[in-house]
């Protein structure tokens, strides 16, 4: 999948916007990260040579040169002549073949928005759902959050590629769907052939951190595959052009879900990059085979298959009516665990969306300290490493139900008792973001607004608890002694 990519935002934002940021119009609204920052493929037609195979498809070779005019669309033959150039320049990139030809369908925005509709869940899902996005303070509790994730992929995503279908669906932003330049199709076409290698849909991806951690490695080869390709697109290779109409961006639904769903295409590429400079693509399809199991190993490349996270446990103290929500898979013989792990990408979205959003007007971190604007040689937009979530060892998040109303219990384990302590420090700013109030030792109540209720933050040596709850009378019974501190 490729999502809209943020760097319009950051150019708004260097620009010195005092509220939320309203973008505008730039002639490139696909590029997603400094092009000069990822080296050049430097490819030429003699590479591939030790596989005269790859570099060629249906015909077609990578540096074959199209009499095609895609600016009214694309018929049968023009597109299967683009698609299976485009695939011969991936192949080439990637120095790997692909096993099988990949069709590709283009749809426009509203044809995508429609089918975007939000699955039919159980109650108990939905339920469970709209309270770890409530922890994470990005949805509030009288919204639902499985159809706020879904408007942010019908307003955002620029393609994907199905699984099920073994196919590609390009979004198209234009009154007549059309390929707008060859960027998205690369991108995507990297899925395809990672799908025809390693079985994509093989990865455990049954939390948000082990989601997004899969996924880092998987978008950010996508977009260090892209990005190679198109550093070729002018020099050696004749490309479809991008619209020289531009294109115009609108700031997402919800900037908290958005940098959520960003960071794999972020980090991703970071950590894909560090990684292939240092072993070339033999390294990444170790990776493959043995991919990161946390954020936090996408977001620090060294910790990659070195540092495990601890195995969190907590017990339930439940009483007086308050039950355990027990999640029912979304989809029939899917199988989820019982309670949810966040990881550091989820941390420090909580943390950096009040740098972007217009509720309060403060944040918890500054936009300089989430915005990669310097010449570091980072090619990812966004820095998902706060201070404040770096040390992270572990996590989980159990949520509770009475009479409709929730709650939950998170337990959040850190390297050293310093790294608690910080990560405390900057929740309970978090909490004053919100409106929040400290009443007692260790209890805050928010009294109005989107994420009102009652919360009770203790640090014990490097292990934070947070437990949250409709008032603080009910704190002790979500989990007992909690309002004590």
């Amino acid at each position: 999948m490729r999502f809209r990519p943020v760097v319009l935002l950051v150019m708004v934002v260097l620009a010195g916007c005092g509220s939320m940021p309203t973008l505008g119009t730039d002639s490139s609204p696909t590029k997603t990260a400094p092009e000069n920052q990822i080296e050049s493929a430097n490819l030429t037609a003699s590479d591939g040579a030790d596989n005269p195979d790859i570099g060629r498809q249906n015909g077609y070779t990578h540096n074959q040169t199209l009499s095609i005019d895609a600016a009214d669309g694309l018929n049968k033959s023009e597109r299967e002549a683009v698609v299976s150039r485009a695939m011969a320049r991936v192949e080439l990139v990637r120095g790997t073949e692909f096993k099988e030809n990949v069709s590709v369908e283009i749809q426009s925005r509203s044809e995508f928005k429609q089918g975007q509709e939000t699955a039919n869940v159980s109650a108990s899902f939905r339920q469970f759902d709209n309270a770890k996005f409530e922890a994470m303070f990005l949805v509030g509790e009288r919204t639902d959050s499985l159809n706020t994730q879904s408007t942010s992929r019908g307003e955002n995503v620029l393609g994907y590629y199905s699984h099920d279908e073994k196919s590609i669906v390009i979004v198209s932003d234009s009154e007549t769907p059309t390929l707008d330049g060859e960027r998205t199709l690369a991108h995507e076409l990297t899925h395809a052939l990672q799908d025809q290698q390693f079985n994509l849909s093989s990865y455990n991806k049954t939390t948000r951190d082990k989601y997004n951690a899969v996924n880092g490695l998987i978008e950010g080869e996508a977009n260090l595959v892209q990005q190679r390709y198109m550093s070729l697109c002018g020099s050696e290779w004749d490309c479809l052009p991008n619209s020289d109409s531009g294109g115009t961006s609108s700031p997402p639904n919800n900037w908290g879900i958005y940098l959520l769903d960003y960071f794999p295409y972020a980090e991703g590429l970071e950590f894909v990059a560090t990684n292939q400079r240092q072993g070339g693509w033999d390294r990444i399809d170790t990776l493959f085979s043995e991919p990161p199991t946390t954020t936090e190993q996408v977001i620090h490349p060294e910790k990659s298959g070195t540092d495990q996270p601890a195995s969190v446990s907590l017990a339930d103290h439940n009483r007086n009516g308050w039950e355990r929500v027990s999640l029912n898979p979304e989809k029939r013989g899917e199988t989820r665990p019982d309670h949810a792990v966040l990881g550091q990408s989820a941390l420090t979205v909580m943390f950096a969306q009040t740098a972007f959003d217009s509720y309060n007007r403060s944040e918890v971190v500054s936009r300089n300290a989430i915005l990669n604007t310097g010449g570091d040689g980072s090619s990812n937009s966004l820095d998902y490493g706060l201070s404040a979530t770096t040390g992270w060892n572990g996590d989980r998040l159990h949520v509770y139900e009475k009479n409709g109303k929730t709650g939950y219990v998170w337990k959040i384990q850190w390297d050293s008792s310093q790294n608690a302590s910080e990560f405390a420090d900057a929740y309970r700013a978090l909490l004053s973001h919100w409106g929040g109030t400290k009443t007692g030792n260790g209890t805050w109540v928010i009294e109005s607004g989107p994420f009102a209720d009652a919360f009770s933050v203790t640090v014990t040596d490097s292990t934070v608890h947070i437990v949250n709850a409709p008032t603080t009378d009910d704190l002790s019974d979500v989990r007992s002694g909690a309002s004590n501190g």
